[in-house]
Order: C-alpha cells, then sequence, then structure tokens
C-alpha cells in the first residue's frame, strides 16, 4: 500500500510541475485535445499504460 501511495504523491508530483512550469503550454494542449481523434488519444494512453507496467517491472524485477 505504501508504493501506491508513493506512486500517486510523485503523480502529483510531476502534474504540478507541468503547471508550474509550462502553463502556456498545458492551455495550448488542452486547446488542441478536441482535434485529436479517440482512436488516436487510445493508442496513445495504451502506449503510455505499457510503458508505465515495463519501467515498473524492470525497478521491481
Amino acid at each position: 500500500m505504501s508504493d501506491f501511495l508513493v506512486a500517486i504523491g510523485l503523480f502529483f508530483v510531476i502534474e504540478g510541475l507541468v503547471y508550474a512550469l509550462a502553463p502556456s503550454f498545458v492551455r495550448k494542449m488542452a486547446e488542441e485535445l478536441p482535434l485529436i481523434s479517440d482512436r488516436q488519444m487510445r493508442t496513445f494512453g495504451l502506449g503510455a499504460v505499457c510503458l508505465g507496467v515495463f519501467f515498473v517491472w524492470m525497478i521491481r524485477g
């Protein structure tokens, strides 16, 4: 359970850094989101999940 809480904490740190260091980039990306197809979003999301699982597997394995 502690690993899960650490992961949530790191997520908030990374998310906060993006907003703090590049707010104009975040705003621009939010404006462009409606232009991206659902298929592209799903593909990117699945790729991000696979990459995350791979990193955790490499670190924990």
